[in-house]
C-alpha cells in the first residue's frame, strides 16, 4: 500500500482520484522501459507508483509548482522508490528524450495549453515511445483523440471507465 502526503498535510492511503487510478491500471499493463516522464506530477502519485512497478526505469516527475516537486520527493522517500524531479512548465526545461510520457493533464488550464503539452510530448518521445493520458469525456476526450491522432498519426482509447478515457498514442 502506498502512502502519500498532500499539500494540506493529509496522509492519504487510498485517496487517489479515480481517473489517476484508471490511468495507473493501464500504465501498469505497458512494458515501460528507459526514461518515463510524469508530466504535471502534482504530489507524485503517478511517479511513485511507476517507480515502484518499473524499478529499472528512470522516472522523472515534472511540474510547474516547486511545492508539488517537494511533495513528490517526500512521497518517493516514504514509499522507498527513486524518482527524479524537474521544475518545468511543460517541456520548457526538459532537454532529454523519453520512452514514455504519462499524464493526468490539468484541464483547468484549457485546451490550447493541453494540446501544447501533447505536441511537446510528441517532440520529446523517442521512436516507439508511448504517450498515455487520462481525460474525462465531458472535459474533451473526444477532441483530444482527434488532436493526438493528428500529432502521432494514431490514438486509441485504451480504456473507458466511469467517464474517464485512457488515451494512448505511439510515436
Amino acid at each position: 500500500m502506498y502512502v502519500f502526503t498532500t499539500d494540506d498535510g493529509v496522509f492519504a492511503k487510498k485517496g487517489v482520484d479515480y481517473g489517476t487510478q484508471v490511468l495507473l491500471k493501464n500504465a501498469a499493463a505497458e512494458d515501460l522501459r528507459g526514461t518515463v516522464i510524469d508530466l504535471g506530477c502534482g504530489y507524485g502519485v503517478i511517479s511513485v507508483v511507476l517507480a515502484s512497478l518499473f524499478p529499472d526505469c528512470r522516472v522523472v516527475g515534472t511540474d510547474v509548482n516547486s511545492r508539488a516537486l517537494e511533495l513528490t520527493e517526500l512521497n518517493a522517500v516514504k514509499n522507498s522508490v527513486s524518482v527524479e524531479t524537474l521544475l518545468s512548465d511543460g517541456f520548457a526545461e526538459i532537454a532529454f528524450s523519453a520512452d514514455a510520457v504519462i499524464t493526468n493533464p490539468p484541464v483547468r488550464v484549457g485546451k490550447q495549453k493541453i494540446y501544447s503539452m501533447f505536441a511537446e510530448a510528441h517532440a520529446h518521445l523517442r521512436t516507439g515511445g508511448v504517450f498515455l493520458a487520462v481525460m474525462r469525456r465531458q472535459h474533451g476526450a473526444e477532441s483530444a483523440v482527434k488532436e493526438l491522432t493528428r500529432l502521432f498519426g494514431n490514438c486509441s482509447v485504451a480504456d473507458r471507465d466511469k467517464g474517464f478515457w485512457i488515451l494512448r498514442s505511439v510515436k
